[in-house]
Parts: C-alpha cells; sequence; structure tokens
C-alpha cells in the first residue's frame, strides 16, 4: 500500500556526497541559471526556455505539492545546488511513480552525484513511499544516464521511436524501470566515474 503522507511530508535524504532537500524559492536563482544552459536543455528535451517569473513561481509552489516530490540536489562538501529531481505522475493504485532528475551543469556530471541522488530517492520510493515501480524516460543519446540508471537498477523496458526533434534530428527515447522486488537485493554501486 502507498503512503501518500511521504509525498507530503517533504524529507531530507542524506548521503556522502549530496543532500536531497524540499525544493523551495532559495533554490530559484540556481534552478533558473540550470534551465538557461542549452546542454542540459538538450539532455532533458527541454524545448521551452522559462522566465525567471515562472521559475520562481515553480519554486514557490513545491512545497505545497501533495501528490508529487520535488528535491533539490545540494553537495555535502560545498551545500552547492547541483541539481533537481521528482517523484511524479504517482499512481497510487498501481503503486508507481514517475521520475525525473536533472544536474543544474555539465561540470557535475561523471562525479557520481547524480547517481546517489537517484539511490537515495529510489530508497525512499521504495521504503518510505511503498512503490512497487518507479520508471523514467531518457534520450537514446545520454549514455551516461543510461548507464547511471542501469547502476541503480533501471531496465530498459520499451524505446519511443523518434520522440524529440532537436535541430532537426530526430531522437529515440528509452522506456526504463526499477523494480522494489530488485533493488531491495541491490548494494549502492561503487564510483566509477559515472
Amino acid at each position: 500500500m502507498i503512503e501518500l503522507s511521504a509525498l507530503r511530508s517533504k524529507p531530507t535524504l542524506t548521503g556522502d556526497r549530496v543532500r536531497l532537500v524540499p525544493l523551495s524559492l532559495e533554490h530559484a536563482d540556481a534552478l533558473y541559471a540550470a534551465t538557461q544552459d542549452i546542454e542540459i536543455r538538450r539532455l532533458t528535451g527541454t524545448h521551452t526556455t522559462f522566465d525567471y517569473e515562472h521559475v520562481l513561481e515553480w519554486c514557490r509552489s513545491r512545497p505545497n505539492q501533495s501528490d508529487r516530490l520535488d528535491l533539490a540536489i545540494i553537495e555535502q562538501q560545498t551545500g552547492r545546488f547541483v541539481g533537481e529531481l521528482a517523484l511524479n505522475d504517482v499512481d497510487a493504485e498501481n503503486e508507481s511513480a514517475a521520475y525525473r532528475i536533472a544536474l543544474s551543469a555539465i561540470e557535475f556530471a561523471g562525479q557520481g552525484l547524480g547517481k546517489e541522488a537517484t539511490w537515495l530517492t529510489l530508497q525512499y520510493a521504495f521504503g518510505k513511499l511503498g512503490l512497487h515501480r518507479v520508471w523514467l524516460h531518457v534520450y537514446a543519446f545520454n549514455m551516461r544516464a543510461i548507464a547511471v540508471y542501469r547502476a541503480c537498477g533501471f531496465s530498459v523496458e520499451g524505446r519511443l521511436r523518434d520522440a524529440l526533434l532537436w535541430e532537426g534530428r530526430r531522437h529515440d527515447a528509452l522506456i526504463m524501470s526499477a523494480l522494489e522486488s530488485e533493488f531491495r537485493t541491490r548494494v549502492f554501486p561503487a564510483e566509477d566515474g559515472s
């Protein structure tokens, strides 16, 4: 049975390298800067360029959302905002939710921060929320992200052909999922630069 109160509580999740905290107004400036980064927009397939007021309102409204979990990723050592993630599209009847993560700059890729953030989120999703399945989609060209998701227990279960049109080229998206029963038997993947 899914525990919806765990979505409303907006937890802080702490790992060795990252701390996940409720996304709020204090993260608006850093999140806005990330939305302007063309490479981050390409990796996430985001065509829209958001204005500052939109990002401000988004961050202001996150603590009041009772049907999803939005967390800021903070680097433990420096206290810097390095990205954000969400568990959304929660389907309580089927004990399932979608997962989304975006690091705020390419400089943070390859340091294991996204991997640890994903691992902490899956622990919360399966352990506290009571989810059975967490799914995501990732563009097939984003090999680094695919490797991280695989290391955290996601498996490819399908392909959306030509799902993204970016600068005149079409790209497939992979649908991946992690199941609680499989995740429970895993240990945190060793650091390997992903």
